[in-house]
């Protein structure tokens, strides 16, 4: 009797992209949002204290104790995107740690998280389905924060992510716009898994070493700033590092001088940018920065791992922090947001 086996669902060719290269390209984001703004204060006293005037990582408003004092803040995001790997619950993993990412880059802790789930339920087994949730639990578990639940719904492409919820003493937020001149900037993570998970897609390749880097909280990182009393911090996601670097710089009023040969890449990254696996989204967030970037000498390579879009990467912090690489400082505002040397 001949037997075949059954060849493994790849989860990448249900996507038009990748994680978080598919986010909205930043500059049209900004225009859509521009002029959309709620009011900082409700009925009941609370405050808003970080919305979208900063484009920060996260939502924060601040919880008055029975005095009417703010004693505590409340951080709220929602991340999601379409499968970055074809491991169903590798995925699961990497969005949650990337959900919870945004509450981490604001200084807090995660409490509450919230499945959002797309899927076509007529095209992929919802074996995989679970295996995604199951990945997302996992993670979240490790983080300790609960998931209570969330909404999916019927879709042509799979999306999965989450909305959580954390808590944050408000007077130790990491927010964006608190950079100052003098302050060195500590990046976390390596740079690198855009032009990875764009190669995984085109060619089935697996790259552990970016799928542990994905699938690392950023807790430790971000309890280490606030212990180091840094006040200014970003996440490093789809925007790319240069993309979200120009974010804190121009919320801060501040331009950023990195060292390009400080900053850390992930093994194969050069080798994938070289063999032309750069995603689109990677290419627009150049675009976005070109203009307000000094790049010196940097070549066109080193120029694309810099603005390539990552999917949960690391903290980019206004300070020093043990075990990460200094790869800048901010300096009084120049020409630039940012200027390469």
């Amino acid at each position: 009797m001949t037997t075949t086996r059954e060849t493994p669902v790849r989860l990448t060719q249900f996507a038009h992209g990748g994680g978080c290269a598919c986010k909205i390209p930043p500059g049209e984001l900004e225009d859509v949002l521009r002029g959309l703004s709620g009011p900082t204060a409700t009925a009941s006293d609370s405050t808003l204290l970080v919305g979208l005037a900063t484009g920060d990582d996260a939502a924060v408003v601040t919880v008055p104790d029975a005095a009417g004092a703010p004693d505590r803040a409340v951080v709220s995001t929602a991340d999601f995107f379409t499968p970055v790997v074809d491991d169903p619950y590798d995925w699961g993993r990497i969005a949650a740690a990337n959900a919870l990412s945004d509450v981490y880059a604001m200084g807090g802790r995660p409490l509450l998280a919230v499945n959002l789930l797309a899927w076509p339920r007529e095209v992929l087994s919802f074996d995989l389905a679970r295996e995604v949730l199951r990945g997302g639990l996992d993670i979240a578990t490790e983080a300790g924060c609960h998931v209570g639940g969330g909404h999916s719904v019927d879709d042509p492409e799979p999306k999965y992510g989450m909305a959580v919820t954390g808590l944050a003493d408000p007077a130790r937020l990491l927010r964006n716009d608190a950079g100052r001149p003098g302050m060195p900037l500590s990046l976390t993570k390596p740079l690198g898994l855009g032009v990875l998970n764009n190669r995984h897609k085109a060619t089935g390749e697996r790259f552990g070493q970016a799928v542990a880097t994905m699938v690392a909280l950023n807790r430790d990182a971000s309890a280490a700033a606030l212990r180091a009393g840094a006040t200014c911090a970003t996440d490093v996601t789809g925007f790319g590092f240069l993309g979200h670097l120009h974010k804190l710089a121009r919320a801060s009023g501040v331009t950023a001088v990195v060292d390009t040969a400080a900053v850390p890449y992930l093994d194969g990254a050069r080798e994938a940018v070289r063999d032309g696996y750069v995603s689109g989204g990677t290419r627009r967030n150049l675009d976005w920065v070109a203009p307000v970037t000094d790049f010196g000498q940097a070549d066109e390579d080193t120029r694309l791992l810099l603005a390539d879009a990552q999917t949960s990467g690391g903290l980019l912090v206004a300070g020093e922090i043990p075990g990460a690489p200094v790869v800048g400082e901010l300096v009084p505002l120049r020409e630039h947001s940012v200027v390469l040397t």
